[in-house]
């Protein structure tokens, strides 16, 4: 019977052509290397190597068994690499799933510079609504989710990320952009277009102008703040949206202002109850957060006017 020493020493000769040089290469001595082949040659009923005056010459049985051998070594290399690449968290695969406010522009960006870094991490990335991003993490599908809160899912963990402000959007040359904070009371007979229902941002939207007894013009209603901040860029009514997605749409002429007094836009990174997170996923989320906290810092400054970007985990929602 074959043993694994046995081979490691064939490979040995095969690669440096002699005895004396694998014995060097595996750090035994040379009659150790001889007695090794020659318990393999015996074991397989095979000559594998011819002594030439001073050298030895692989057969070609030697010669064909060496192709099989060193793909299994490299196959054990491949193995021994991953699992570097792992610990070191250059390697991997990842399943994220996003809700439409971040899985159109702000997080694909973020995805890219992501990998920018880890040229052998691989990511699926997905997007739907919250209910659907639920299910898919709920059923490993999805190793990660961005989703609207709130979220209550038995086999699914919530962290809440707080501290992303909903911001007021204006359509080019609007007489409201010379302002540099907008109130509820500049909103007044205003052409307004409302996002949901259902959204709990729609909620806080609609309790803040009830508590300031503001009335809108309510002109249309769309599901996507992606609707609403193309209608506005078109020039059409105002509204007030997530930041991620406003700002994806500065570039097509949307005018961006802070809004007083804020309202929060909460998002649940969702994850699985029952798998711990792999060290790749632990590395993006970390990554994500620092990334959503610059973008948050660049548009309302370190203080964002009382915003504080965090994470709230389920026991303190």
């Amino acid at each position: 019977m074959i043993n694994p020493r046995q081979i490691e020493a064939f490979r040995a000769v095969m690669l440096t052509g002699g005895i004396t040089a694998a014995a060097e290469l595996l750090n035994i001595s040379q009659p150790a290397v001889s007695r090794l082949i020659s318990d393999l040659q015996y074991a397989l009923k095979l000559t594998l190597f011819e002594r030439r005056g001073p050298r030895i010459t692989p057969t070609s049985e030697a010669i064909s068994l060496y192709q099989v051998v060193d793909r299994a070594f490299v196959g054990l290399e491949l193995i021994e690499q991953t699992a570097r690449d792992l610990t070191a968290r250059r390697s991997g695969a990842l399943r994220v799933a996003a809700m439409p406010a971040l899985g159109v522009g702000f997080l694909p960006r973020y995805v890219a510079r992501f990998l920018s870094e880890r040229p052998r991490v691989d990511i699926a990335l997905r997007g739907s609504h919250s209910p659907i991003i639920l299910d898919w993490v709920a059923t490993g599908q999805c190793e990660l989710g961005f989703a609207h809160t709130p979220i209550d899912h038995a086999a699914v963990l919530t962290e809440k990320i707080q501290g992303i402000p909903a911001v007021a959007i204006l359509p080019p040359g609007h007489p409201l952009a010379d302002k540099d904070v907008l109130t509820p009371k500049d909103f007044e007979g205003e052409s307004f277009i409302s996002t949901g229902p259902p959204a709990l941002l729609r909620s806080r939207i609609d309790t803040v102008f009830a508590d300031h007894d503001v009335s809108r013009a309510m002109r249309v209603e769309t599901q996507l703040t992606m609707s609403a901040c193309a209608m506005v860029a078109a020039g059409y009514g105002v509204s007030i949206v997530d930041l991620f997605t406003a700002q994806d749409y500065v570039p097509h002429g949307l005018i961006v202002r802070p809004f007083e007094p804020s309202i929060g836009v909460d998002i649940a990174v969702l994850r699985s109850a029952q798998v711990p997170l792999s060290m790749i996923a632990e590395d993006f989320l970390a990554g994500f957060i620092k990334e959503a906290t610059r973008f948050r810092d660049s548009f309302l400054g370190p203080d964002g006017a009382g915003y504080g970007l965090q994470t709230v985990r389920n026991a303190e929602l």
